[in-house]
């Protein structure tokens, strides 16, 4: 099977499940070419190999185009296609313009990209799969429509602005797309919830396909670890609660309990960070690492106490650091939402916690650190939660034969129009 995945960006720094699958699909005998919409990062390009210690893409299976070389590279075509364009165009900026000036912007920006691909590349692939469902999704959905051959067009989901927050022509991706792919159950009901005229059409098509880990790079080693140290791991954004994670440290020395905290990251918050940890008088006690290369994340992780992940809502669908965390033998505590749960087991492998409730953090911690055996139970349920349901390779297998399995199937063409009243987007979450 020859697949054409568009995607945000690659290399880049947050996208390590996205290599990951990659890796597995490119094992299990597909062949992958990746269209990234933004531009090429050269110091991301050689970095990417150490980083990951998996197989990077080829370079020649990699075909970045710049604005106005797409711009540049616009040619006529047949009428059919130029009046499916002009429409698609319509439809997509009038569900952007929803959401304000900047997904009308980056809405446009994929469109000539789109075309220019499809031009070029309209007769090589099998299969089309839109890795992101917001603007690398509305390129694959115009790329698919201008090659016009009836191959599968694929969308996979996951989380934030790519399903939970500005659905920019959601509703027609989802209807156009032959199988939908996302990382977890609370995604498929969050789709059935919030597009219930859609919700059998979704329910039948769509397929969860976990994010996996090469166990062979994620040693289990759940001894030797300090005693009071909690790390967290993720982009210093506000979703991912680290504040309130922050707020629970400083409760737990007001209970006599001194811990000491990693934050791991980079992101738009660090400084109000910085400056929330000498506002609570918390400083000394919190090391900000800055963005690590992956081999030193994982170092980190195997060298303490637990991890927390304070989501404080919905942000993350299922974040892969829980997983790594659990593979290598650190529990876990994190927020009770989106697909968290499914990671946790229930509960039965780490701790949930509600969303921005600093006691209930705060206990969370102190009952952990206080009970070796109980951390103990959990890395032994979380390695194994991990070798059950996140090993790379065995999911990158069953992720291919589905997309082999799928056909494209005879359906009206979803959003070749101007949206109506019936196809309004749903609420903004």
């Amino acid at each position: 099977m020859r697949l054409a995945v568009f995607t945000t960006r690659y290399p880049a720094r947050g996208a390590t499940f996205f290599r990951r699958d990659m890796s597995a699909l490119l094992a299990a005998g597909v062949e992958v070419d990746l269209f990234p919409i933004y531009p090429l990062n050269e110091q991301f390009w050689r970095d990417d190999r150490d980083r990951l210690a998996i197989d990077a893409i080829p370079r020649e299976r990699i075909h970045n185009i710049g604005l106005g070389e797409s711009l540049g590279r616009m040619r006529p075509w047949p009428l059919a296609q130029l009046g499916r364009f002009a429409r698609d165009t319509l439809a997509i900026t009038a569900s952007a313009a929803r959401f304000g000036a900047s997904p009308v912007g980056k809405s446009a920006y994929v469109l000539p990209k789109a075309w220019a691909w499809a031009r070029e590349y309209a007769d090589r692939y099998d299969h089309v799969l839109a890795y992101w469902g917001n603007y690398a999704g509305t390129c694959a959905y115009v790329f698919h429509r201008l090659i016009n051959r009836p191959i599968p067009l694929s969308l996979w989901l996951h989380a934030g602005t790519d399903l939970y927050r500005q659905q920019v022509f959601l509703r027609q991706k989802l209807a156009y797309a032959d199988t939908i792919i996302t990382c977890c159950e609370f995604n498929r009901h969050y789709m059935q919830e919030h597009y219930p005229d859609l919700a059998t059409m979704i329910g039948e098509k769509t397929h969860v396909c976990y994010h996996g880990l090469d166990l062979s790079t994620f040693p289990y080693r759940p001894d030797g670890r300090p005693p009071r140290r909690v790390i967290a791991v993720g982009r210093m954004a506000k979703h991912k609660g680290f504040d309130y994670l922050m707020r629970a440290i400083q409760e737990l020395g007001r209970r006599g309990i001194e811990v000491d905290l990693e934050l791991v990251g980079d992101g738009e918050e660090l400084e109000a960070l910085k400056t929330l940890a000498r506002s609570l008088g918390i400083a000394d006690r919190v090391t900000f690492r800055g963005w690590l290369t992956f081999s030193d994340v994982r170092s980190a992780m195997t060298g303490a106490t637990l991890l927390v992940h304070p989501s404080d809502g919905l942000g993350d669908g299922l974040p892969n650091v829980l997983r790594e965390a659990m593979a290598v033998g650190t529990p876990v505590i994190a927020s009770n939402v989106a697909g968290i749960p499914e990671a946790l087991d229930g509960g039965r492998c780490g701790t949930l916690v509600p969303p921005k409730r600093v006691d209930a953090l705060a206990d969370a911690i102190a009952t952990l650190l206080g009970d070796a055996p109980l951390r103990r139970r959990f890395a032994e349920l979380g390695r194994r939660r991990t070798e059950e349901k996140f090993e790379l390779w065995g999911n990158g297998r069953q992720l291919a034969e589905r997309l082999r399995a799928t056909r494209r199937s005879a359906q009206p063409v979803a959003g070749a129009t101007e949206p109506t009243p019936s196809m309004a987007e749903p609420r903004s979450c």
